[in-house]
């Protein structure tokens, strides 16, 4: 799939996007209406808060190689993302040194979030200055902002999201209706999927409470895996980790996100910066940009040791590594790539109106893959697409 694609209709694939198609019922549209610009999208999602407690983690100095060399134009750069599997490229990154290889003397401090709109209120706040981030709070920063607090500079991850069910309750796609399905949050990305999904095979669902021919119920990762355990839910269309967590639970995989969209890739996870930072400092935005090349680079050369970087990363954040049962299937699932999958960000967007869960949002100028397109040019690569959403 060319990168401004929208996916094209399959036996699988989420039925098109059609504005102002008018199917999503009045209840479910006047149930989302109220919802404030704060809980409309989360961490990769459309719809929930975050948590505030867990999620303001502190500043701290990047370990993973002194600072030497020349200097850029700013004495610091402040790096956001999560301590999860689909932000791997900041993982790896980081712990092998690459970006501090690229930045010179200019000191990288980092902040760990758990959620989204934490950290487009830190971008915003000037705490950080660039971060990787889902598709869905990257879209909620720029809209409510008009345009003017964050531009999408580079793609990340793709994939990476599964479908995993009780085989003793569901053994086809057919065996959904009447069934709990989880999904991590009220509009995340995950349960955008699910909801399009589901309208695509016929049934009817009430995008605001879950009710209707399948229960969406809305779960936090964090807990998930017990409401398996305790038949409270059927199966759950969740990201990695959390999907082969549940199979070593005795759950199957019924359905690979990767399957519904041609060429098998959407958007996960993206790079954005604060847009006052990449006028004031360009050279080092571009320098991040080149370590992410760099990174995704190592991580495709190196798949082992650059797994083991990462869980080394996340035992250092988050306090426990991942163990092997669920740290290979779900690192394995993960594509790292630099395309930001722009065509697939849109359609995500437009997933979510159709859902009724997102007015449609103006996403004109959110990408500004100019320092990406030269980096990429620099190692011999032709340059990615904006799907028509630059150059505002």
């Amino acid at each position: 799939m060319a990168p401004n694609q929208a996916p094209a209709r399959s036996a699988l694939s989420p039925r098109p996007v059609r504005p102002n198609a008018g199917r999503i019922r009045r209840s479910a549209v006047a149930a989302v209406a109220g919802l404030t610009a704060v809980t409309l999208l989360s961490a990769c999602s459309y719809g929930s808060k975050a948590d505030d407690k867990k999620s303001n983690a502190a500043d701290s100095t990047s370990g993973s190689a002194a600072a030497s060399g020349a200097k850029l134009s700013a004495d610091t750069v402040k790096i956001g993302y999560f301590a999860n599997l689909t932000h791997g490229t900041a993982l790896v990154g980081l712990q092998e040194g690459l970006f501090q290889k690229e930045l010179g003397a200019t000191q990288i401090k980092t902040q760990v979030f758990n959620a989204g709109p934490s950290e487009i209120e830190a971008l915003n706040a000037g705490s950080i200055d660039i971060g990787w981030i889902g598709p869905s709070p990257a879209i909620n920063g720029y809209t409510k902002s008009d345009g003017k607090s964050l531009k999408i500079i580079g793609g990340s991850a793709s994939g990476g999201v599964k479908l995993v069910v009780n085989p003793d309750k569901i053994s086809s796609l057919d065996d959904l209706k009447g069934k709990k399905i989880a999904t991590p949050q009220l509009g995340n990305t995950q349960d955008v999927a699910l909801l399009n999904y589901l309208a695509g095979k016929g049934y009817k669902i009430d995008a605001a409470t879950g009710a209707g021919d399948v229960s969406v119920v809305r779960t936090d990762n964090k807990v998930t895996p017990d409401a398996y355990r305790q038949g409270s839910i059927d199966g759950a269309w969740v990201p990695e980790p959390t999907a082969s967590k549940l199979v070593t639970l005795g759950a199957k995989v019924l359905l690979n996100e990767k399957d519904v969209w041609p060429d098998k890739k959407f958007v996960i996870t993206n790079i954005i910066v604060s847009q006052k930072f990449l006028t004031e400092h360009p050279d080092v935005v571009e320098a991040v940009l080149r370590g992410s090349v760099n990174t995704n680079a190592f991580i495709k050369a190196n798949p082992d040791k650059a797994k083991a970087d990462a869980n080394e990363a996340i035992k250092k954040e988050a306090g426990n590594a991942l163990e092997p049962a669920v740290l290979d299937p779900a690192w394995a699932d993960v594509d790292f790539l630099d395309d930001p999958l722009a065509g697939t960000l849109q359609a995500e967007a437009d997933h979510a109106v159709t859902a009724g869960l997102l007015k449609k949002p103006n996403l004109n100028g959110i990408y500004d893959l100019t320092l990406l397109n030269k980096v990429l040019a620099a190692e011999g690569q032709g340059p990615v697409a904006d799907a028509g959403l630059g150059g505002k």
